[in-house]
C-alpha cells in the first residue's frame, strides 16, 4: 500500500498497483504537490497490523482529513459511521446525509475517496446487495467484506 501523510493526518491511501489512481486525486484535491519518502509516524502500521489480524476496528482511530467539496467530505465522514463487518447501499447512504435521490452522487464521491480502507468505501454496496465498483477492484472488497465478518452471497474470485 501507499500511504500519504502529514505530521497530523493521513491524507491519501491506496493499493500499489493503484498509485497513479492515488496521485490523480492527490492533484485534484491539492494541486500539483511533491511527495517525500519519510518514515511513517502516526502508528498507521500497526493499526494495519492489527486490523489484517483480525482487530478490524483498528483502524477506526486514524486520523484522516483531505479536499473535496462539502458534499464529498460528509460521504467520507459517513463512511466512517459504518461499522466494520455491516454495509450499507448508496441509496441508505444517500438518505442519512438527506440527500433522497442522492445515490448517484454519493456514488460518485464514494470512487473519489483517496483514503482507501482507513475510509471505508467499500462496505458500500448496490441496494441488491451486488458489490458494485470498487476502484482497488471487486475482488478486494469481497476479501476486505469477508475479512471483515460479511456473508457475501456471489461468487468472486478472491486475490491471492
Amino acid at each position: 500500500m501507499v500511504l500519504v501523510t502529514d505530521d497530523r493526518v493521513v491524507r491519501a491511501l491506496d493499493f500499489e498497483d493503484y498509485e497513479p489512481r492515488m496521485h490523480r486525486l492527490l492533484r485534484v484535491h491539492y494541486g500539483p504537490c511533491e511527495l517525500e519518502l519519510q518514515r511513517e509516524r502516526l502508528g498507521v502500521r500497526a493499526a494495519f497490523d492489527t486490523y489484517f489480524a483480525g482487530g478490524v476496528r483498528a483502524l477506526d482511530g486514524i486520523p484522516v482529513e483531505t479536499n473535496g467539496t462539502a458534499f464529498q467530505r460528509a460521504v467520507w465522514q459517513e463512511l466512517r459511521r459504518i461499522a466494520p463487518g455491516t454495509t450499507m447501499s448508496y441509496g441508505g447512504l444517500a438518505l442519512r446525509l438527506g440527500a433522497e435521490n442522492g445515490s448517484r452522487a454519493v456514488g460518485s464521491a464514494n470512487g473519489s475517496n483517496p483514503i482507501g480502507i482507513i475510509v471505508p468505501c467499500h462496505r458500500v454496496i448496490g441496494s441488491d446487495g451486488s458489490l458494485t465498483g470498487y476502484a482497488g477492484g471487486v475482488s478486494r472488497k469481497a476479501w476486505l467484506l469477508l475479512h471483515e465478518g460479511v456473508a457475501i452471497a456471489e461468487p468472486i474470485p478472491l486475490p491471492l
